[in-house]
């Protein structure tokens, strides 16, 4: 399970409370006013603290892409991903994935349009929902597999964990989809590290191919 760091950094802190935040919940973007609280900090993310979540990186090779948070018999995928100065991309995405996986329908939900449905899975199907979030210059995808996908109960505690997420974009040129960098809890980004590889957001099964 990943340790959440004790706080934030002091810069940033009082960057944070010089002003209230103008929205009445994320997720929130590292340069608006946001709740000022513990978080872990994964570098591209800061997730809020639940401790009965279990929170892993999930990672391609030696990068990480994403995150999953397992709880009451299901799961949360979050991926951050680069977008165009312009435009969102939970449009397009949407397209894709529904394109993608047929049985999932459009319907209405906490952070607007949502895919909700079954998904195709080795050995029969399973229960699913997408919900996607445009930022100032990035895309959070959120994916609810298992009980919490068809229990609005289960998933309450799901949605207010991504409504409480800071995304932290940085001002590096990224290319449109790329995953926007994360990293281990209080680990410093290495300088020779490795651009983030381009990975596809609606793909079930590279971005958690490996948790660690």
């Amino acid at each position: 399970m990943l340790r959440r760091r004790r706080r934030e950094q002091p810069d940033q802190v009082a960057e944070e409370t010089l002003a209230a935040p103008t929205r009445a919940s994320g997720p929130w973007d590292a340069d608006e006013p946001h709740p000022d609280h513990d978080r872990t900090d994964l570098g591209g993310l800061r997730l809020p603290h639940n401790p009965d979540f279990d929170v892993r990186l999930a990672s391609v090779g030696d990068q990480h892409v994403g995150v999953v948070a397992l709880w009451e018999e299901s799961s949360l995928q979050l991926q951050a991903l680069a977008a165009p100065k312009s435009s969102g991309l939970w449009d397009e995405i949407r397209v894709k994935i529904k394109t993608s996986a047929k049985t999932l329908e459009e319907r209405e939900g906490p952070f607007g349009v949502e895919l909700a449905g079954q998904i195709a899975v080795e050995g029969g199907t399973r229960p699913a929902r997408y919900l996607g979030i445009d930022g100032p210059r990035w895309f959070l995808l959120a994916v609810i597999n298992g009980r919490a996908a068809v229990d609005d109960t289960v998933a309450e505690a799901f949605v207010d964990f991504v409504r409480d997420i800071v995304v932290v974009r940085g001002d590096e040129p990224m290319a449109r989809e790329e995953s926007i960098p994360l990293r281990r809890p209080n680990e410093q980004p290495a300088a020779d590290q490795p651009e983030a590889q381009q990975q596809n957001p609606f793909k079930r099964g590279p971005e958690i191919s490996e948790i660690r």
